[in-house]
């Protein structure tokens, strides 16, 4: 139980609070990117001159900050300055286009936009009416006379002596705003609190992530898995190490040079990765735990991982809305188990429990569970009770771990019987002819729906004979009811841009 009045108590939940609490004055280095290094105790002092800054420019409590930059040390800077205000951090999607992005502005209507040169061009033709003309600033050369350079916010800091007051900011209001990918419509906006993200960042932080690892970063820190690893690690006292994305050898090579000892990444994501330490092999004997969330790993992928790392593929469960509910499975598979502090339920459709071994859809209610749905300034959707629900279909097993089954919406229904999706992509992926898999079902007038299989072959010739022998081989490990009636060869199994299958684009591809 924390001492102190109640304000004490309050602000003890604040993440950036918490944060100059436990590393002020340490002298470890926090951040590294290329030759370019950031003791805890440098990054303290820029965060303060930024958060100076912001609020010189304009920006107060709850107010939006739109956040348009690739992972690096400035976004991580733009996120801790907004948190030392008690400013929403709204993180752009660095994917989308002008016309998607002047639509999330107008729902933002954010005080304060920071861009990198690189993508703002892509809000420079969005109107003064969604941006004002006085807030845009840039990472670099400004690509117009109205952006200013973001350097411009700590200079008329020091020009002023502006100071920041951290005041009483209430650490239950929503402090960050991460889309989700949209593949149902428009994004959401999930809001987070700092109270919640101090929790998440613990959580993520037992995801066998020590004070000493060296992580390597370079998931997207626009999008919750780059971002609450950020979170984390900073927390945990760890070293972050900044990464290119877009560059498997330089990634490998990071990994070599700084010794790296722990990654988190999408399982599309690691291919590229993977191939190239098979084809150049570096030294990075220094990892020591690997992990995969938000989506299922590859068919395969998982066994083959420790050849190439030394090392296993860990997977967990992952969502904007509720990481660090559940921690990493004991087992190969789609598995999880549940982290402390958490609370979770398996229910039918009608919203009954359902027995140990059943599938059911996961809803999860705990301290760093996401607040809901934000709408607008003051408005948001929360989750009734505190439930989450996740809209995913899991099992327990007899020793207390959590399966993933399918999306409530993947599951497949075949004459009264449910069919995962999941399940019939891994026995396809095992085919030694099957680079990757994709499952859906179709409506039919009699059954229901129909199972309808996409295969990526390794190889295109005589696809004909492939399939047939593909049909044959598997007929043997699935049940009859849940065997493909149709089986297609395409170029490509579709994903979005965070790698994610896109059964939409699968189901069009069936009709």
């Amino acid at each position: 139980m924390p001492f102190g009045d109640e304000k004490t108590r309050r602000q003890e939940k604040v993440i950036g609070t918490a944060f100059c609490q436990l590393h002020r004055g340490s002298e470890k280095t926090a951040m590294i990117r290329g030759r370019e290094h950031w003791t805890y105790n440098r990054l303290l002092a820029d965060v303060e001159r930024l958060a100076a800054g912001l609020a010189a420019a304009g920006v107060r409590a709850g107010d939006r900050v739109a956040l348009h930059i690739p992972t690096g040390p400035e976004i991580a800077l733009a996120y801790l300055a907004c948190f030392r205000l008690g400013a929403i951090a709204a993180p752009l999607n660095l994917r989308i286009k002008t016309p998607e992005l002047e639509d999330m502005l107008r729902r933002l209507k954010p005080s304060l936009y920071i861009g990198d040169a690189a993508h703002y061009p892509l809000v420079k033709p969005i109107g003064t009416d969604v941006l004002r003309a006085d807030s845009r600033f840039v990472i670099g050369d400004p690509p117009d006379a109205i952006a200013r350079r973001w350097t411009s916010l700590a200079s008329d800091t020091q020009a002023s002596g502006a100071q920041v007051s951290l005041g009483n900011l209430d650490p239950t209001a929503p402090a960050i705003l991460l889309a989700t990918s949209g593949t149902t419509g428009k994004p959401k906006l999930v809001a987070h609190s700092q109270a919640t993200l101090r929790e998440l960042a613990i959580r993520v932080g037992d995801l066998d992530m020590r004070a000493h690892d060296r992580i390597a970063l370079f998931v997207p820190m626009v999008h919750g898995s780059g971002f609450f690893t950020f979170i984390g690690g900073l927390l945990k006292g760890a070293t972050l190490v900044m990464l290119d994305a877009a560059n498997p050898a330089s990634i490998l090579d990071g990994i070599q040079a700084e010794r790296c000892s722990w990654m988190v990444s999408l399982p599309t994501r690691y291919l590229p990765i993977m191939e190239e330490q098979r084809r150049h092999p570096r030294d990075i004997s220094s990892l020591r735990f690997c992990l995969s969330g938000g989506d299922v790993c590859l068919p395969g992928q998982q066994e083959a991982f420790p050849s190439v790392f030394n090392t296993p593929l860990h997977s967990f469960w992952a969502s904007s809305e509720g990481c660090g509910a559940l921690t990493y499975g004991l087992k190969p598979g789609p598995v999880s188990r549940l982290s402390k502090g958490t609370e979770i339920r398996l229910v039918d459709p009608a919203g009954n429990t359902v027995t140990q071994g059943e599938p059911g859809e996961m809803q999860l209610r705990g301290p760093s569970i996401a607040l809901g749905y934000w709408q607008g300034p003051g408005v948001f959707d929360a989750f009734p009770g505190g439930w989450y629900a996740s809209g995913d279909i899991m099992r327990e097993d007899e020793s207390g771990h959590f399966w993933f089954v399918s999306r409530s919406k993947d599951l497949i229904i075949r004459a009264g019987s449910n069919i995962s999706a999941v399940e019939v992509e891994d026995v396809l992926g095992s085919h030694p002819a099957v680079k990757d898999a994709g499952v859906v079902g179709v409506p039919d007038p009699v059954l229901g729906q129909r199972v309808i299989a996409f295969i990526q072959l390794k190889h295109h010739a005589n696809e004909a004979d492939q399939l047939d022998e593909i049909q044959r081989s598997i007929s043997a490990r699935l049940a009859d009811y849940k065997l493909p009636e149709q089986i297609f060869a395409v170029k490509e199994i579709p994903r979005n841009h965070l790698g994610k299958m896109d059964r939409a684009a699968l189901a069009k591809l069936a009709q």
